[in-house]
């Protein structure tokens, strides 16, 4: 078993939008994730925040309030066949984009990671979004509607 690894992610909602990455699995469909990663030894969240999201967005963001835990155990999920040994705790902030987003001066995407797309809040459902819970936690009008610890979910 791996240790336990901490993971910080972005919320980022502008103009009735979520902005996620753009991920292909090579299993046919596109996904989406929050923007985020883990976090390095002596490293703040903050800092690992705006980290990830330079190497992932390429911009600069305002980091505001935490507003979920969630755990992932993987073999709890129907990733358990390769995920069985993760087991990560994921924090949840609401972001700000600082700067624009640009690809281009992105230092380091995901292996995964083939982009970046704004999804309308009101089409949630129809998106493949990890994780699927979060979809039950954001109203049509960005705002947050669950309580802080979202637990062992996917």
């Amino acid at each position: 078993m791996k240790p336990i690894r901490n993971s910080v992610k972005a919320i980022i909602i502008d103009q009735g939008k979520l902005l996620v990455t753009e991920c292909d699995f090579k299993d046919g469909k596109v996904s989406y994730l929050f923007a985020g990663g883990g976090q390095e030894a002596g490293e703040t969240f903050a800092d690992a925040l705006q980290r990830e999201c330079y190497e992932e967005l390429g911009a600069k963001v305002s980091i505001g309030e935490l507003v979920w835990i969630r755990e992932y155990i993987g073999k709890n999920h129907e990733f358990a066949e390769s995920d069985s040994d993760i087991h990560q705790i994921e924090y949840y902030f609401v972001c700000r984009l600082e700067t624009p987003i640009d690809l281009e001066k992105a230092t380091n995407l995901d292996q995964v990671q083939v982009g970046v797309a704004w999804l309308e809040l009101s089409k949630l459902k129809e998106y493949n979004i990890y994780p699927k819970k979060i979809i039950e936690c954001i109203d049509v009008n960005g705002n947050i509607t669950s309580s802080l610890y979202i637990g062992d979910v996917n």
